[in-house]
């Protein structure tokens, strides 16, 4: 059997029974932090999507960002940020309560 994802053959549910529970265990946090690492990646390309969108907007002239780009792409993450760890601190609030 192929991997979906190419590469060779893949695992399949008689492959997963053969681990050990400590593999089983390295494996799902091996899976957890990828996925977390795919989540933080599309995170900061919509973010560098939405700001370049926003704050680029005549044709590009240089390899630089000119006096008025620089500080919109700046405000532009700073306001991400902000409401990010916003979200964050009323996400760990919930999750105590």
């Amino acid at each position: 059997m192929d991997s979906p994802l190419g590469g060779g053959p893949g695992f399949n549910e008689q492959d997963l029974a053969k681990l050990s529970d400590r593999d089983k265990q390295e494996l799902t946090q091996f899976v957890q932090n990828e996925s977390q690492k795919a989540r933080i990646q599309s995170a900061i390309h919509n973010l560098t999507d939405t700001c370049f969108r926003k704050c680029v907007t005549s044709k590009i002239s240089s390899r630089d960002l000119d006096k008025y780009e620089q500080p919109c792409m700046q405000n532009c993450v700073d306001r991400w940020m902000d409401a990010n760890n916003v979200i964050m601190k009323e996400l760990q609030a919930l999750q105590r309560n």
